[in-house]
């Protein structure tokens, strides 16, 4: 099916898959064996997908260059890189497929990234999957959209060891969908549904070369029901499926084995003899096994050169216990290594032999070059980065208009618009009323439908498309209504999103911006303040928590202009709030990861964000009658938090610090005292 499904690409075509399509990648030629290989190691320096960060088969082909640049996407066959999360893929293969559409509207966008709006993005995903909810929230978006969305299902009758009768209403998921299927005659719009069997070649290279033809002219989405889909080891290696499939099963599926039905249809075609698959066949087992020991020894010999240096070095101290750890370890990992040369420097800590040093050296160039090959890249390091934008205060006019804090960001997204015609914004209400607290009043009057849209309630999906617009180069602010929402969108943006560049080792980015709004808790449902819960769960996004909608705007402007993905937690009080109206509402920009100290004071510093800043400010105003200086922070980001360290040099002055915030006990205000007191030696 792979195979056949792969001769219906075209340059420019995207993949969001999962870990089950390496026959595509070879057919492709997006993968060679020793690539492949390398990933099943773990070589940080030969895999090319995600420099041994994932494990086998979780793809991925670059997307930008080293400098952060995009390459030309619409000239390349472009595989996002994988995530392990069942049904996850599906709602960045719509935010991919959706891109499409919006280069088709907007041609004059395209330029590297898109033929027109031509290409399709293919979708794999496993029968079993299909029970996750972001796959019947995908097909419904992208039934709404059309988009050019093709949904392969692998349908193998299990979802490990569990059969579909457990997993799937009628045990076929093509008939459940039929109500999806669009009608032409009736001009609905909806999906087409293709099926086929996994194991006839001929059928499927008639199904996807016609099916998706059909879905470049028309952007029509899909779905592929390839049924019959066999399985030589079952769902892993390490486990055996003749403990959980039928004698009948199990002899179907060595009938009808892709390899062995492929084989028929050759013979049968006169495209070859027995003895010509025969060798095939023998060569080919002869490449994959030389593959896999090249790919083995390359990966070995890197570690036995370090063994090699740390066996001298131990030799040297006289140390026979932990030489003979290490010469017991006939292929140690890096780790392993790390671990004995750690516990000789503690043993000899007393020691003033010279070899001392060169342990000291070993152990810190490892724990160096650890954190580079298996940590690095969570965040951007380009010049594009939003730490490196160039500050521009605010500047107002002597006579600068108080406006409500939601007209301060309508002109600032006003201005954005005007300056950067990749910019799209959309979510629920966001469209036609210009969203619930009107900051997008009137841009879709002025910018038009394809720039400012509305979309269902969807928060899972609504978050894949910003991930998958952001992917193909385009600056989409998807907005989740209400902070409390967040909940049903925070797994692709956990997953997805916050994982993206680290996992395809900085080949591929995705600079989305999620707007939202949140605070007071005055309601169990539309006022809450979770930031404990973002903090465990979006490394890999900047937080930020502004404390007015000027400095909303500030970090919108600085955030437009980065290549990182970030959260904007507007306060949800503060829209009615009169401020002035900067000249340079635009373009000024507000420092990540720098906090403003508002007011100065000796006697207590006071470390706060978002809504508690106003709070905190009348109390302030009420010790101050008493005799009490209060110094208030506004740390303005949780991540990256206090990057210069304002918050310590504050406690060096006060002695004193109180920790402000509407989160619960254990939440936002003990990761900033954690930061401010251990991070930053404030204890």
């Amino acid at each position: 099916a792979q195979v056949a499904m792969a001769r219906a690409w075209k340059k420019g075509d995207f993949r969001s898959g999962y870990y089950r399509d390496q026959t595509l990648m070879f057919a492709l030629g997006l993968s060679t064996l020793d690539a492949f290989f390398a990933q099943l190691y773990g070589d940080p320096y030969q895999d090319p997908f995600s420099g041994g960060r994932q494990m086998n088969c979780h793809f991925a082909t670059p997307f930008v260059d080293a400098n952060g640049r995009f390459l030309d996407l619409k000239n390349r066959m472009n595989i996002t890189a994988d995530i392990a999360p069942t049904g996850g893929q599906m709602a960045r293969g719509l935010g991919l497929a959706f891109a499409s559409k919006k280069f088709r509207e907007m041609p004059h966008l395209c330029a590297d990234l898109s033929d027109n709006g031509n290409e399709v993005t293919f979708v794999t995903i496993g029968d079993a999957s299909t029970s996750e909810g972001a796959f019947w929230e995908t097909i419904n978006a992208v039934g709404v959209v059309q988009a050019p969305l093709a949904v392969s299902v692998w349908d193998d009758g299990y979802g490990i060891s569990v059969p579909k009768k457990y997993q799937t209403t009628k045990e076929s998921i093509s008939e459940v969908l039929a109500g999806f299927e669009a009608d032409d005659k009736a001009g609905t719009n909806g999906i087409r549904i293709h099926k086929g069997k996994a194991w006839d070649y001929a059928g499927l290279r008639q199904l996807y070369e016609e099916g998706i033809a059909e879905m470049r002219v028309s952007h029509r989405p899909a779905l592929f029901h390839i049924q019959e889909v066999t399985q030589q080891l079952g769902h892993s290696t390490s486990g055996d499926h003749r403990r959980y499939k039928s004698p009948e099963r199990l002899q179907f599926e060595e009938n009808f084995d892709c390899n062995r039905k492929m084989a028929e249809w050759i013979l049968s075609s006169g495209l070859a003899t027995p003895e010509d698959l025969e060798q095939i066949q023998k060569e080919a087992k002869q490449e994959a096994t030389a593959a896999a020991q090249r790919a083995y020894k390359a990966y070995h010999e890197k570690v036995g050169k370090l063994k090699n240096e740390l066996t001298l070095i131990l030799h040297q101290l006289s140390d026979a216990t932990y030489a003979e750890e290490l010469n017991q370890k006939k292929e140690p990992l890096r780790f392993e290594l790390l671990e004995i040369a750690r516990k000789a420097m503690v043993a000899h800590a007393k020691d003033h032999h010279s070899a001392i040093t060169e342990l000291y050296q070993f152990i810190e160039r490892e724990r160096a070059e650890g954190n580079r090959i298996y940590s690095d890249y969570l965040l951007s390091h380009s010049a594009q980065s939003p730490l490196n934008i160039n500050v521009e205060k605010a500047r107002y006019a002597a006579d600068a208009p108080l406006k409500d804090g939601y007209e301060i960001l309508n002109a600032c997204f006003d201005a954005n618009f005007a300056n950067n015609p990749g910019l799209l914004v959309f979510g629920e209400d966001v469209g036609h009323i210009g969203d619930v607290n009107q900051g997008m009043r009137g841009m879709q009057q002025k910018y038009g439908q394809e720039r400012v849209f509305d979309t269902g309630i969807r928060e899972w999906t609504i978050m894949g498309q910003a991930i998958g617009l952001a992917m193909r180069g385009l600056r989409p602010i998807a907005e989740i209504q209400y902070l409390d929402y967040l909940l049903y969108g925070l797994s692709p943006l956990s997953d997805d999103l916050c994982t993206l560049r680290w996992r395809s080792n900085n080949q591929q980015i995705a600079p989305a911006i999620i707007r939202t709004r949140g605070h007071r808790l005055v309601g169990v449902w539309h006022a809450g303040s979770p930031m404990g819960m973002m903090l465990g769960s979006l490394r890999g996004m900047h937080i930020c928590v502004p404390r007015n909608m000027t400095q909303a705007a500030g970090m919108y402007n600085t955030l437009l202009q980065g290549d990182d993905p970030a959260i904007v937690v507007e306060v949800l009080n503060g829209y009615r709030f009169k401020e002035p109206l900067p000249e340079n509402i635009g373009t000024f920009t507000v420092p990540l990861g720098e906090p403003e100290i508002l007011r100065t004071g000796t006697d207590i510093t006071v470390i706060t964000y978002g809504a508690s800043v106003q709070i905190a400010s009348a109390a302030a105003e009420l010790l101050q009658k008493n005799g009490i200086s209060i110094e208030i922070i506004d740390i303005q980001t949780l991540l990256p938090f206090d990057l210069p360290h304002s918050c310590v040099k504050s406690l060096k002055k006060t002695s004193r610090v109180i920790f402000l915030d509407e989160d619960f006990e254990g939440g936002a205000s003990a990761f900033i005292m954690q930061q401010v007191l251990e991070k930053q030696n404030g204890y």
